[in-house]
């Protein structure tokens, strides 16, 4: 990637703008013609969202697109859709004891309703920030109580795949048990033990940089500082670890573009998160100054894999392995050509790592790293240059996604390949849609000079 040094925030102002006017009618579409009977929708096939049934888990990103184009715009039509959306459609997913989704689905919905309450953006009602408050509280509970023991005390959130198997994404849902801690809520286990919600999330973020993320230390022979591995597979019976694997990867030994990104975004946002505990809360489970460096080490060495590995103007392949880039040998001097015959690109990675450089660059230069918050700050900025124009954003009425060329899983083949094309591009992803808005709000509110996007406002 060419970091563009120059490029100010006031400049990529007005791309934001179309962003948001871009969204608002799709938004609108979406809800007019979305049967709730067909599930959750999840990717586009010509420029329709359609749904694949393996989880739920893009539900939130369809209500919590709607409150962030209500927080962008003040339109209220966009905060009765995610309002609604959310008391009708979102109670199962807080229950939900198979998936590790829960900061994806419910601190995109329940915790952008608090958020925009506490900021005075909706009416206050006691009642109704309660039952947004317990949801966060029992969603944090119950993605915590999927747990995985390892030796000496540590531990995982395993993924749906079964309590051998820790995904690299669930580090950005991670969130939803640093917001019910913060809100004074505790697991009970049997025999009424308690259960620490931040002793967890440690764990789980200790275990993730320990073995989904790569140094360069010569762990196997593909061990390049910042290569991510999507999955880590245990024996359950030990805790014992096995090997590194993917699920939508191409290859074991070649990273899965999204999977970095969630390890960028999760760790930058959980650094912030980190800033707000006392020495004390943490100290129990972990040296805080350790655990700190460790968590910025992850978020900048993989950082700076993504920065190496994708084409000119910050977009990624999807895998940094895929067959088809040795007949793509300079991509990286290149801008990226989603139009290309032989790979397709991941625009949702690239919004997703986005929002991680900014909040990374922000936290470097807010303790004594000018340079290194810079340097993030501008990579975050190209992207934003990059990903709020053509041909990555859609602004096509006829077409219902919002952030174009997203690959879903192309391993399986779901990705919609349009005719007299040999790779799947063109089309849109609910998750790829969220994180585009959300990165252009984070954004915007810099911009305004409004208080600064986080997950745990006011606690």
């Amino acid at each position: 990637m060419i970091i563009n040094p120059s490029i100010t925030l006031e400049q990529v102002g007005p791309k934001l703008d179309r962003v948001f006017a871009a969204a608002g009618p799709k938004i609108v579409d979406l809800s007019r013609t979305w049967d709730p009977q067909r599930g959750t929708p999840v990717f586009t096939v010509d420029g329709r969202y359609t749904t694949r049934g393996w989880t739920e888990w893009t539900q939130g990103f369809q209500f919590g697109g709607a409150l962030l184009q209500f927080d962008a715009t003040g339109g209220e039509a966009f905060l009765r859709l995610g309002r609604e959306g959310t008391l009708r459609r979102m109670a199962t997913h807080v229950s939900h004891v198979g998936v590790h989704d829960h900061g994806f689905n419910n601190v995109s919905t329940y915790g952008n309703l608090r958020r925009l309450m506490l900021e005075g953006r909706m009416p206050w009602n006691d009642m109704e920030l309660e039952c947004y408050n317990l949801a966060l509280k029992v969603s944090g509970a119950v993605q915590a109580s999927r747990w995985t023991p390892l030796p000496d005390g540590q531990g995982f959130i395993p993924s749906f795949n079964g309590r051998h198997s820790l995904f690299a994404d669930t580090i950005r849902s991670l969130r939803i048990l640093g917001l019910a801690y913060k809100l004074g809520h505790t697991l009970m286990g049997e025999g009424d033990r308690p259960i620490s919600l931040l002793e967890r999330l440690i764990r789980h973020a200790q275990a993730t940089a320990l073995y989904n993320v790569y140094y360069g230390q010569g762990r196997d022979l593909y061990d390049v500082p910042g290569r991510v591995a999507h999955e880590s597979v245990f024996n359950p019976a030990d805790g014992s670890y096995r090997c590194p694997s993917t699920q939508q990867g191409y290859s074991v030994f070649s990273t899965w573009t999204r999977g970095l990104a969630w390890i960028i975004l999760g760790y930058a946002e959980q650094l912030e998160f980190f800033e707000t505990l006392k020495a004390e809360e943490m100290s129990p489970f972990a040296d805080p100054v350790d655990f700190k460096a460790q968590a910025l080490r992850a978020a900048a060495v993989a950082s700076d894999f993504y920065l190496q590995n994708t084409c000119s103007d910050g977009i990624p392949f999807w895998d940094t392995g895929a067959p088809g880039l040795v007949r793509l040998p300079d991509y990286r001097d290149r801008p990226s050509d989603p139009f290309n015959a032989h790979e397709p690109v991941d625009s949702s990675a690239a919004a997703i790592a986005a929002q991680g450089f900014w909040r990374l660059g922000r936290y470097l230069a807010a303790r004594g790293d000018p340079a290194g918050g810079r340097k993030y700050r501008q990579a975050a900025l190209t992207l934003a240059d990059t990903l709020c124009s053509a041909p990555y954003l859609s602004e096509s009425p006829s077409h219902q996604g919002l952030l174009l060329h997203v690959i879903y899983h192309r391993p399986r083949g779901w990705d919609h390949v349009p005719p007299g094309s040999s790779i799947p591009r063109g089309e849109s992803a609910l998750w790829g849609d969220y994180h585009l808005l959300e990165f252009a709000l984070l954004l915007r509110r810099e911009l305004e000079k409004k208080p600064y996007l986080t997950f745990f406002p006011g606690c």
